[in-house]
């Protein structure tokens, strides 16, 4: 039984490290601030947390030692990394960075222009 866990922990802790990777390759990669976001808040957070899956499943198997800390840290990765990078691009996009010129579609281009004809739609109803 603990070969099978001893393999599922070298698995989590390869792929969080691939995916660590993948992360820094992306964000010296890629063209723009947004899909440099996208792979720094992405694939970092999956990383990071697959790595601190394996660490708890490694002290909860070889020690009995159940670390809430490390469930906490995945948890908390988990809802506030997103988060960030979204806001981050969200700030990016409204203080005028551009996309990349390549890009093929723009979802916020047209969205003052649309919040202005629900707002004047509301007006007259």
């Amino acid at each position: 039984m603990e070969t099978i866990i001893s393999v599922f922990i070298g698995f989590f802790v390869i792929a969080g490290a691939f995916l660590t990777l993948v992360t820094a390759f992306g964000v010296i990669r890629l063209p723009d601030v947004y899909t440099r976001n996208h792979a720094a808040s992405k694939s970092a957070t999956l990383g990071v947390m697959f790595i601190l899956l394996a660490t708890f499943l490694y002290f909860y198997i070889t020690e009995d030692h159940v670390n809430t800390r490390v469930l906490l840290g995945i948890f908390f990765i988990f809802i506030t990394a997103p988060v960030a990078g979204h806001l981050i691009s969200r700030a990016a996009y409204h203080s005028g960075v551009k996309l990349w010129e390549k890009s093929v579609r723009d979802d916020l281009q047209f969205k003052d222009k649309y919040e202005q004809n629900n707002q004047s739609d509301n007006i007259n109803s």
